[in-house]
């Protein structure tokens, strides 16, 4: 924390511990092959259902745990202790993990872990860094939980507080009828692909954007819904069985495809649903109409935008194989081409997710509004790929205008203007930021520890609380026009890390990625209770030192204490918010309330 009388903090998350992937010895793989389900326990191995996924090696003890998760077997709605799986067993590696059975526990302590990992691999690749959790943790232990037989109900949820993602199971009721299952079968949270990959995401989303657990606005929760859902559904379509069934199914049309644009279909069954999930409604944005279906609205958009640039890049195949009319004759897809054509589905989706999951580094670190993403999305893919040959830019700005999903504070809706601009005043470099003066542990991912964590954060809370610079960051002061009577506390530096990513073209592009956050109390008056405002900026800073981008956003800016305001006395603000005397607090953790 900062000394008393300077012009900003170091929060503590600035120094968390970052959990350290394994480090390969030369004669260690680079995977381990585990089976997973990539659908529903009661899909069809025909479709696809079951996949052999590529998991990135580290040893394990029996659990399994690692140098990530630790997956607790224990059931507590029943009080009994499953026998661990162990991954490391000669017989088990040999098999690639356990069976896929319902029936066996270890299975689905193996299918928790396969697909977190899998997941935790997908951040890793498209940011560019190691991650670390939004959880504080319990002394030297910096593990993430998995409780795949936590409680009795067809649900599951990331819990902040407990720094654990719980997995609930519960008979399927007795009147639903589904195929490959029994009247009353024990339907299984952790079973679900989609669940797990859903649930995951929460928790990696909360360790890098740890401000949108805070439910400021009605966006806030939609979004981290419709972010988990784009990692999920982009993550199943990176296995080419499921990919290749659909297409088969499709004669080729994914975007008439019932596999991939469903999720949860069994869980969604047994909660009393159809599915948990649909994307390929194309309802418009409503800004009181829940998390689910403000998630929903912004996955849909860029699923749609995903199946826009997959129809005209496989154009050229359907031509090919139509004689140049493009309509592919009736029957059967030949073989040759329903291979290419899944091809091109799984890496366009890989494509994707990094792209949805690279965004977040463009988003402001506050109050996230869908339309600021959709320019988060636009920024990220021009920052490395600006040429865009396929116009998958404009394919996204279209399906979100579709959705009448519109970013704030621009004058058109051309790409040019959606971007993310450069400071506005001419700031000098930061000298002792560049890449000359940071020392890293082993590579520009991995820190060299919490003390140059904590200088490099210092370095950057000195200069952006400069009087002349605060407005620039979002940030402001006590006296300050437009707080109105608002107290301002002062600045925090919440995060800084390196970021190491590679473009299309192979260059490889260096980067710092910080968050300053600032909180305002508005006071109790004129009968209207007290409650807290957000501010500041997310910062990109080039390996030169220069400032790229600062995406800000001020607690004071134009009109965000009225919509605060109104969010919190409606319906959907109510479920996150209750007064408590003259002021507003939590009343529930917002994974929680999300889940219920």
């Amino acid at each position: 924390m900062a000394a008393t009388g300077q012009r900003y903090r170091i929060a503590p998350s600035v120094t968390r511990p970052i959990p350290a992937a394994y480090r390969r010895r030369p004669d260690d793989p680079a995977y381990r092959l585990l089976r997973v389900l990539t659908l529903d326990p009661t899909a069809s191995r025909l479709e696809g259902s079951v996949a052999c996924i590529e998991v990135p090696y580290e040893p394990l003890e029996p659990g399994p745990q690692g140098r990530l998760f630790k997956v607790d077997g224990y059931d507590y709605a029943q009080a009994v202790a499953y026998r661990k799986a162990d991954l490391d067993d000669v017989h088990v590696l040999l098999k690639d993990g356990y069976d896929p059975s319902p029936a066996d526990p270890r299975f689905h302590e193996q299918m928790v872990y396969a697909v977190c990992s899998s997941v935790c691999a997908s951040f890793r690749d498209a940011l560019g860094r190691q991650l670390s959790w939004g959880f504080r943790s319990r002394g030297d232990d910096h593990l993430l939980y998995l409780r795949p037989f936590a409680f009795r109900d067809a649900n599951a949820y990331y819990d902040k507080l407990e720094g654990c993602i719980s997995f609930g199971y519960l008979p399927m009721p007795a009147a639903t009828r589904s195929a490959r299952a029994l009247p009353g079968e024990t339907v299984f949270a952790c079973l679900s692909h989609d669940v797990v990959a859903h649930e995951i995401t929460h928790a990696l989303l909360d360790g890098l954007r740890a401000n949108f657990s805070i439910p400021t606005g009605p966006d806030v929760a939609g979004f981290h819904e419709g972010f988990c859902d784009l990692v999920t559904i982009f993550q199943r379509m990176r296995y080419k069985e499921v990919v290749a069934v659909a297409i088969r199914k499709s004669h080729g049309m994914l975007d008439e495809s019932s596999l991939l644009g469903v999720l949860g279909h069994q869980l969604g069954l047994a909660s009393g649903s159809q599915y948990v999930r649909d994307l390929m409604d194309a309802r418009t944005y409503d800004a009181d109409a829940g998390a689910h279906k403000i998630g929903n609205v912004l996955a849909g958009a860029v699923f749609e935008a995903y199946l826009t640039v997959f129809r005209r890049k496989t154009e050229r195949l359907r031509r090919l194989a139509s004689n140049g009319s493009g309509i592919l004759p009736p029957g059967e897809l030949g073989h040759d081409l329903a291979e290419l054509l899944a091809g091109e589905a799984t890496d366009l989706a890989r494509q994707f997710q990094a792209l949805v999951i690279r965004a977040i580094d463009y988003c402001p670190p506050v109050d996230i509004h869908l339309g600021e993403y959709l320019r988060a999305l636009v920024t990220a893919d021009h920052d490395l790929v600006p040429t865009d040959p396929w116009a998958y830019r404009e394919a996204l700005v279209d399906a979100f205008m579709k959705r009448c999903i519109y970013p704030q504070e621009v004058g058109t809706l051309s790409q040019h203007d959606l971007l993310w601009r450069a400071p506005r005043l001419a700031l000098p470099p930061i000298a002792e930021l560049d890449f000359a003066h940071l020392r890293f542990g082993r590579d520009p991912a991995c820190p060299a520890g919490a003390e140059e964590l904590e200088r490099q954060a210092a370095l950057l809370g000195e200069f952006a609380t400069r009087p002349e610079h605060l407005q620039e960051f979002g940030l402001t002061c006590k006296g300050a026009p437009g707080l109105e009577g608002a107290s301002a506390e002062l600045p925090q530096v919440a995060s800084i890390r390196a970021s190491r990513r590679i473009g299309p073209d192979r260059e490889i592009v260096f980067d710092l990625v910080a968050e300053i956050t600032q909180r305002c109390i508005v006071p109790a008056r004129g009968g209207k209770p007290a409650y807290a405002l957000f501010g500041g900026a997310t910062v990109i800073i080039g390996p030169d030192g220069a400032i790229r981008y600062i995406v800000s956003k001020s607690a004071v800016g134009k009109d965000r204490p009225t919509r605060r305001l109104a969010f919190m006395d409606s319906p959907a603000g109510r479920r996150y918010w209750s007064l408590d005397g003259k002021r507003y607090r939590m009343r529930n953790a917002m994974f929680r309330v999300l889940h219920q």
